[in-house]
């Protein structure tokens, strides 16, 4: 397994035709391995390619991949980075064995964690209908949702609660009478987003019903509670919309001081 990370040159048409439609960078981010085509399928626990887009700052867009196979993103350097620099030294990306990492994880250990992902549930508007798939649209349902006991413990992992003495109130706060997450556990709500695109089909120009998915990105501070689940869930991805930007869960020391959510 490999971790890349490729910065976004913003100034770029390339860039900006990317960065507007997950459906595109899915496309250049698969066509990033020679041996893939698009018409394969992953495996169902197999370890599979994963990508997530980390906006720090208006032109400060960071493209991680977490793959099997080593990535040759020399194409996106071409659309979306800086060409005229790169060289055998530099590329334009880096990329590092994931290994090490998932070697280390142990049973007990704290980690700072950002994720990206999908927060949906199904839902019956009448009676006699069949259930349908729609996303969570506040941050009280999109923190449950990851915090869902059942969800964590598949995942081999627990978000970590806050010391009492640094609650704003004991019991934490509310919202409509129901207990507020975010006052409890060590978990920030960084960005929510609501994309739409088209997505092609056929190569006679007809085009299915706009694609909708709307994205949460979290932070917080998880401890360990299965080495070998999470190890799963840093590889495979986390929930749906996996080929849209969602799913990849990352990990880094616990550097920060303690009373901040990194």
């Amino acid at each position: 397994m490999f971790i890349s990370r490729f910065r976004v040159n913003t100034a770029r048409p390339g860039a900006r035709r990317l960065l507007s439609s997950p459906q595109a960078m899915h496309a250049a981010v698969m066509s990033s391995f020679p041996h893939l085509l698009p018409s394969d399928t992953p495996q169902p626990d197999a370890p599979r390619v994963l990508w997530r887009l980390d906006q720090r700052a208006r032109a400060e867009v960071l493209l991680y991949i977490v793959s099997p196979d080593r990535p040759d993103l020399t194409h996106l350097v071409e659309q979306a980075g800086w060409p005229a620099v790169a060289g055998p030294e530099n590329p334009g990306w880096q990329t590092r064995p994931y290994a090490p990492l998932l070697d280390r994880l142990t049973a007990g250990d704290r980690w700072a964690f950002r994720l990206t992902a999908n927060p949906v549930h199904t839902i019956r508007r009448k009676e006699g209908e069949p259930r349908k798939l729609t996303a969570h649209l506040t941050p009280i349902h999109q923190m449950g949702w990851l915090l869902d006991e059942e969800r964590q413990e598949r995942l081999g992992f627990r978000v970590c609660e806050k010391p009492a003495d640094r609650r704003l109130l004991p019991e934490g706060t509310t919202h409509h009478k129901r207990p507020h997450p975010g006052d409890r556990y060590e978990l920030a709500i960084r960005d929510t987003r609501s994309l739409s695109f088209d997505k092609s089909r056929g190569s006679g120009g007809r085009r299915d019903k706009p694609v909708t998915v709307v994205t949460v990105t979290f932070e917080g501070r998880l401890e360990v509670t299965d080495p070998d689940a999470l190890r799963r869930a840093l590889t495979q991805g986390i929930g749906r919309a996996r080929a849209y930007g969602c799913g990849l869960l990352t990990l880094s020391p616990l550097t920060q001081p303690a009373q901040k959510i990194p």
